[in-house]
């Protein structure tokens, strides 16, 4: 399903607004605005981006996991993708994602959303796991003694 909406209903919205677009504003001026919107984007993302790179790099020199900072990698890589896509729809997507609020409100949206499969193939949601609060850090070895008295 989501392939369909990706393949076949995202063109659709895109050549209805090229065409709508095109004859309020004219087709050299759509063309104009689309190849502006494709420019901005891009040095927009490339500057998050880098800004995120090294927000990464701080983050993983006080031993602390990027996650927030690795999540919006991914929007951001999303973004450039929808912003180097010619037409309207897709940047307003791209644009949308990079605003950091928006980001933040969809990186703590989404755990909400999706359910995670284990290796077994069960799918859960790992927030309600009822052996996550009390599992303690167990680690399980095997010993033999050895007598060095030969």
């Amino acid at each position: 399903m989501i392939l369909f909406v990706l393949f076949i209903v995202i063109p659709l919205i895109e050549i209805s607004l090229f065409i709508a677009i095109g004859d309020e504003i004219g087709i050299g001026t759509t063309l104009l605005l689309t190849f502006v919107t494709a420019v901005i984007g891009a040095g927009l993302v490339r500057a998050q981006g880098l800004a995120t790179l090294l927000s990464a790099q701080s983050a993983m020199g006080r031993s602390e996991m990027p996650v927030k900072e690795i999540f919006d990698g991914i929007c951001l890589a999303i973004a450039g993708a929808m912003l180097m896509t010619p037409g309207f729809f897709t940047d307003t997507i791209g644009f949308l994602l990079l605003v950091p609020p928006l980001r933040e409100y969809i990186r703590q949206e989404l755990p909400k959303h999706i359910k995670f499969q284990t290796m077994g193939g069960a799918y859960h949601d790992p927030r309600q796991d009822p052996r996550r609060p009390q599992e303690p850090d167990v680690i399980e070895v095997e010993y033999e003694r050895v007598d060095d008295d030969k």
